[in-house]
Formats: structure tokens, sequence, C-alpha cells
């Protein structure tokens, strides 16, 4: 469930349903589809087999996959997939990066994160300078919680660069640069 997409896609707002209107499961009086046939039972696999069908024609099917994801939706044929196949996804989605997402949500975008998509945002926004004003307004935290996330990004960023610069010195053989107890004093 890790994507790495960066293109513009259309991810769904918060609250927003509107999606639904071009799905092509939505029975119309010229789409007469009938909504039974995306909650098959286990053992019916010509409504299955109907319903997979349907989605592949679909142009909101991600959004709808979306939808069910999110919303912790596990019944019937969703976005293409049944619930045995989004069973995995959910337990997954938490830690899914989407990095379409997090870009979508640095440019202003309202839309569903998960937290790893929250911590990226965090970090990308730290990276380019976002303001700790604008990232609580991203994020819908306060600004006290986001200089909070700024300085524990600034310090696991400072933590990895002192453990990667031992890496080296360690691997290259060069001393200079590690810390012993020697350098800390007789407090420490």
């Amino acid at each position: 469930m890790t994507a790495t997409t960066t293109g513009p896609v259309r991810h769904r707002s918060l609250g927003d349903h509107a999606w639904q209107d071009q799905a092509v499961c939505n029975p119309t009086e010229y789409n007469p589809v009938d909504p039974e046939t995306f909650f098959p039972g286990p053992e019916e696999a010509d409504k299955i087999a109907t319903a997979k069908a349907l989605c592949a024609q679909c142009p909101v099917a991600r959004a709808c996959l979306d939808a069910a994801l999110e919303g912790g939706d596990t019944h019937g044929i969703r976005g293409g997939l049944t619930e045995e196949e989004r069973g995995p996804l959910h337990t997954r989605l938490a830690h899914r990066l989407d990095y379409s997402r997090v870009n979508a949500t640095l440019a202003g975008r309202d839309i569903h994160i998960t937290k790893a998509e929250r911590r990226a945002v965090v970090l990308a926004g730290y990276r380019h300078g976002v303001t700790v004003e604008r990232l609580a307004w991203l994020l819908k935290i306060t600004p006290e919680h986001a200089l909070k996330l700024y300085r524990e990004t600034r310090r696991a960023i400072r933590h990895r660069q002192i453990a990667e610069g031992a890496a080296r010195a360690a691997a290259t053989g060069d001393t200079a640069d590690q810390l012993n107890r020697e350098d800390f004093g007789t407090a420490a």
C-alpha cells in the first residue's frame, strides 16, 4: 500500500461526496443498475464478476476505494475490490505514504491523509520553509503543536546526521569525529 506517486492525482476532499454522482453504480433512469450487484455473497461469482466489470468502467473507482478505506467500510464491492481483497489494504492504511497526497496537502487541499503522510507533510514543510502558522492551518492543529512538530523534526534530522557521520567515520577508520567518554568530562 506504500504508494510513491507524485503526479496530479485528484483526491477526494474531506466531506466530499460529489464523486458519487459520477459513479457507474449510481442507478439513474438511463442507467438501471441493481445496487444488490455490489453486495454479493461469497459464492456468487456471477455478481462479483458483474460488479468488478462495472467498477472497471467507473471514472471514480479510486475515490470509491479511498472512501471505503478511509471510512472503514468493509462491506460489498468498492473501487473494484471485494471485501476480502480490501482487507489487507484496511490493515495497512495507517502506513500509506502517497506523496501525491502530501503534495496536495502542502498545496492547501483539504484531503484525507494518514499518520505517515502527516509526518511527511511536516518534514516537507520544514525542509521547504513552510511557516508554523501555515503548517498549523494545513494540518488543522494549533500553532503550538505545529512548532512542537517542527522541533521534533529538526531534532530527528540532527540525530540522523550525527549517526550518519559516526557510521562514515567508523567505515573509514577515522576516529577524530567520533565521540567517546573522555569528550564529556567527569560529570558524564
